[in-house]
C-alpha cells in the first residue's frame, strides 16, 4: 500500500472553536458570541494594553481586531470590554476534549491548542454515520453544552485537514479537502505564509528563489530545495502536494521534557543594565526551580533578549553549553549574565527567555559532601521549593522582586500571562 492510497483512506477533522477566547468570555457574562461585539483585552486598567481576542460582531462593526490597542476601540455603549481569565479558558478547552472523547478513543484526539485539536475519524462511520454527520453532531453538541460556535475541516492527513480549515472552513463552518482537490484549492494561495507551515522568513527564502504561490513551490526543483533548506525542503514540496506523512498518537501527560523554559513580554521597555538583570534573576530562579521539581539538570544554558520596537526590534538568543549539569539558580544567572554582556547592544528590552536544556538525571550532579557550599545550596533550594509549593510562588521571594524593575510579585496571579478568575489561589 502507497503512502498516498494510505492518505486517502484516513480521515482527519481539525476542530477549530471560532473565536474561542471572546467566546468564553463572552458565555461566562452571559453574552452572545455571535451578536454582542466583545473584546478581550489583556489589561483594562492599561490604555496601551493589546486585545486578545475579538467577536465576530466586533471585527465586522468596529473593524477591531486581534492586536489593537485599548485606546483605539471606540467608545460605544453596544461594546463590553473583557479581561482574559485564562484558568477558565482551560477548564472550557479541557471539557471540550472530554466531550470529543465520546465519539472517539484518546488516542483518536490530539489537542493542537486550547481552541484546536485534530480528531482522527477513520472507521467511525459505523459507529456515528458518514464523517460529515459526526462532525456536525460535535459541533451541534458543543454549542448546546458551551454555546460555543465551531468551525471543522477534513482531510486524509493532518495537513489539508489544518489547510481546509484555515483556508475554507473558517469562512464556511465545515470544507473536505482531498487529494485531488491540491491543484484547484492549495495551489493558488499566496501568499505563501498563508499556508500552514511556512512563516515569513521561510517566505522571504522561497521569494527570492522565484516562488510565490504554493503552486509554485509544488512545481519547483526538489533537489534545488534539499540543497537549500535540507530536510525541510522536501518536506516542503510533498506539502505543496498535499502529501503528509505525520500521525495522530496519545499524547503522554507523563513524557519527559527536553527543557525547562521561561519567557516573558515585559510590561514596559527596560533601559538600565539593574533593571533588565533583576527580572533575568527572577526568570533563572523559576527555570531552575522547575527543574528541581522535575529531580532534572541541564548542561545547555540559553538566554533570548527582544528589543524594543522603538529601535525597530530585533535581538539575539544565544546558548551556552557548561561542563557539569545545574539546576543552581545563581550558576544559571552567572551564565545568562556572560551571555548578556557578551551580545547585547545597548538598546531598551522589551522581552527576555530564560532555557535549560541537556537535561540528565539530578544524581548526575554529584553532589559530593566534601563540596560544602554547593551541597548547602542545593539543601536551601530545595527548602525553599518547598515553601513556595506549599504557601504560593510569592512566599519566598528575593528582594529584587519588590523593586520597581521585578515583576514577580505582579505576575504571580496571572495564568499564561493573564488573570485568572476572581476567588482562584494565585499559588
Amino acid at each position: 500500500m502507497t503512502a498516498q492510497s494510505s492518505d486517502r483512506e484516513r480521515v482527519i477533522a481539525c476542530l477549530d472553536m471560532r473565536s474561542f477566547y471572546a467566546s468564553c468570555a463572552a458565555v461566562e457574562h452571559g453574552l452572545d458570541p455571535l451578536r454582542d461585539c466583545i473584546a478581550v483585552v489583556a489589561n483594562l486598567d492599561r490604555n496601551g494594553s493589546v486585545v486578545l481576542a475579538v467577536s465576530p460582531e466586533m471585527k465586522r462593526r468596529f473593524g477591531v481586531r486581534t492586536g489593537t490597542r485599548l485606546y483605539e476601540i471606540p467608545g460605544d455603549p453596544d461594546i463590553y470590554l473583557l479581561e482574559p481569565k485564562m484558568d477558565f479558558f482551560l477548564e472550557v478547552s479541557m471539557e471540550i476534549t472530554k466531550l470529543i472523547g465520546e465519539y472517539v478513543p484518546k488516542t483518536a484526539i490530539h489537542v493542537y491548542s486550547v481552541d484546536e485539536c485534530f480528531i482522527d475519524l477513520t472507521g467511525t462511520e459505523k459507529l456515528w454515520g458518514p464523517p460529515e454527520e459526526t462532525i456536525r453532531h460535535i459541533q451541534d453538541e458543543l454549542y448546546r453544552q458551551f454555546q460555543l460556535p465551531s468551525a471543522a475541516g477534513v482531510g486524509p492527513n493532518m495537513l489539508l485537514a489544518k489547510l481546509s480549515l484555515d483556508l475554507e472552513a473558517k469562512k464556511t463552518g465545515f470544507a473536505w479537502w482531498r487529494l485531488e482537490d491540491v491543484p484547484e484549492k492549495l495551489w493558488p494561495v499566496t501568499p505563501l505564509s498563508e499556508m500552514w507551515g511556512i512563516g515569513s522568513r521561510m517566505e522571504y527564502n522561497l521569494n527570492s528563489m522565484g516562488i510565490f504561490s504554493v503552486g509554485d513551490l509544488a512545481q519547483a526543483d526538489l533537489k534545488q530545495l534539499e540543497e537549500r533548506f535540507g530536510v525541510i525542503g522536501h518536506q516542503l514540496y510533498q506539502h505543496a502536494h498535499g502529501i503528509d506523512f505525520s500521525y495522530l498518537r496519545e499524547q503522554d501527560a507523563q513524557a519527559e521534557p527536553v527543557s525547562f523554559s521561561k519567557g516573558q513580554m515585559l510590561y514596559r521597555d527596560y533601559i538600565t543594565e539593574k533593571d533588565i538583570m533583576t527580572v533575568l534573576l527572577e526568570m533563572c530562579e523559576e527555570v531552575a526551580r522547575r527543574a528541581r521539581e522535575a529531580g532534572k539538570a541541564g548542561r545547555m544554558i540559553h538566554l533570548g533578549i527582544g528589543y524594543s520596537k522603538a529601535v525597530f526590534g530585533g535581538g539575539f538568543s544565544r546558548s551556552k553549553s557548561i561542563d557539569e549539569a545545574t539546576n543552581d539558580t545563581m550558576q544559571i544567572y552567572r551564565v545568562c549574565q556572560a551571555l548578556f554582556h557578551d551580545h547585547y547592544q545597548d538598546k531598551p528590552v522589551r522581552s527576555i527567555t530564560v532555557s535549560v536544556g541537556t537535561l540528565e538525571d539530578e544524581t548526575s550532579m554529584q553532589l559530593s559532601l566534601f563540596e560544602a557550599q554547593k551541597w548547602r545550596r542545593r539543601k536551601l533550594a530545595a527548602v525553599m521549593d518547598a515553601i513556595r509549593r506549599k504557601y504560593g510562588s510569592t512566599a519566598l521571594l528575593r528582594a529584587v522582586s519588590y523593586t520597581e524593575a521585578g515583576t514577580a510579585v505582579s505576575r504571580a496571579g496571572l495564568l499564561g500571562g493573564h488573570k485568572k478568575r476572581e476567588g482562584n489561589d494565585a499559588s
